[in-house]
């Protein structure tokens, strides 16, 4: 179990895990446009998720700051977690 903080604002999207030194949580983003991401400003790697409409993990991606990432896929959801903090595949469902 992880516990969860959910970026549902243009606020918490903008900044999502920017200036953060370190997080024992998961964060929840929820897109309105578009399905990328960035971690400029951040100053650890993260695993990315990308969930569909139905909370299934579409993507999956590792990166490190400074970086820039689109999924082919049409995503709904954006779940970024610190490096190997949970072990998620593709095909999992997320309930939230």
């Amino acid at each position: 179990m992880i516990k969860i903080k959910i970026a549902d604002n243009y606020f918490k999207r903008l900044i999502g895990l920017m200036f953060k030194r370190d997080i024992d949580y998961g964060l929840l983003i929820i897109l309105k446009y578009g399905s990328s991401i960035h971690t400029c400003f951040m100053l650890f790697t993260i695993d990315v998720y990308f969930l569909d409409e139905n909370k299934i993990i579409i993507d999956k991606i590792t990166l490190k700051p400074w970086k820039y990432y689109k999924t082919r896929k049409k995503a709904k959801y954006v779940f970024e977690v610190k490096e190997n903090s949970i072990n998620l595949k593709i095909g999992d469902r997320l309930d939230f």
